[in-house]
């Protein structure tokens, strides 16, 4: 069951449009300080939590922790990332309402990753079933910067062209620096008959992924694998739809090579039963 819910918020010095909320009974999916959207070319920063179940992954491989990946909060005590962030001789940390990975923010929680699984025919060749779970070391309480995404309902496909959003830490360009601020970009979901067309990812983009982007402008970059494909409802809450897997070895921004996602529809049995291990 949903509630009606009507949100009012400031926007530099206007008030936007009122906007009518059927808030999830899970708490799901609404932040506190909705995302400032736009349709701009390439990424911009991210109005602050705007995106509360982004986190980021961090690893003690270099001896002393840093970001790797991105991931998404689904509930109080599972985030979910991608299999190929995931190597077995490191430990992992999750950084949870972060903003900026180089200051220390209030309303942050740095948590232990107490069990990680990946997918049992995840393929490192072929980015097939690249997909994780990573169990935090104890739950964490909700709040405006911490704060879950929904996920799609099982075999939920997103229509050739919807707008939806990648957000993470990953590089400003396909050999810029990393981003320090959370990064948002506009990738509009291309259809799997366009995107398994020769010149575009051929056989390597299965149905249970899902391609967004490829103007040769905009997407994702190393860094922010893991990471979700935020697509939003009609009610205004937001699913979580991919998993940042793979790009082309080309570049980041290489035209009709669009980011690829893990299909998140694809995975809610898989999902449901490590859950419940």
């Amino acid at each position: 069951m949903r509630s009606l819910v009507v949100f009012t918020f400031l926007s530099g010095a206007t008030i936007s449009t009122c906007i009518a909320y059927f808030v999830p009974a899970s708490g799901c999916g609404l932040p506190s300080f909705p995302p400032v959207l736009s349709r701009v070319v390439a990424g911009e920063d991210v109005r602050p939590h705007s995106w509360p179940w982004q986190v980021s992954l961090q690893s003690d491989s270099s001896g002393r922790w840093r970001h790797v990946c991105g991931g998404t909060l689904i509930s109080s005590d599972w985030v979910l990332t991608a299999a190929h962030c995931i190597n077995d001789r490191y430990n992992y940390s999750v950084e949870l309402g972060k903003h900026s990975l180089k200051m220390s923010e209030e309303g942050s929680k740095a948590l232990r990753a107490a069990t990680i699984i990946t997918h049992e025919d995840y393929n490192v060749l072929l980015s097939r079933n690249d997909i994780a779970l990573i169990k935090l070391s104890s739950p964490i309480s909700f709040s405006d910067t911490i704060m879950p995404a929904c996920l799609p309902d099982r075999a939920v496909v997103m229509a050739h062209g919807a707008p939806c959003y990648v957000t993470g830490w990953g590089r400003l360009s396909t050999s810029g620096p990393p981003a320090d601020i959370l990064q948002q970009a506009l990738l509009p979901v291309v259809g799997h008959d366009t995107c398994s067309q020769p010149d575009w990812w051929s056989v390597l983009a299965t149905d249970k992924m899902v391609c967004a982007g490829g103007d040769g402008i905009t997407a994702g970059c190393k860094g922010d694998s893991g990471g979700p494909l935020n697509c939003q409802n009609p009610d205004g809450s937001w699913d979580v739809h991919g998993v940042v897997s793979f790009a082309s070895g080309q570049g980041c921004n290489v035209l009709q090579k669009p980011t690829v996602f893990t299909q998140v529809s694809s995975y809610i049995d898989w999902m449901n039963a490590v859950r419940n291990i």
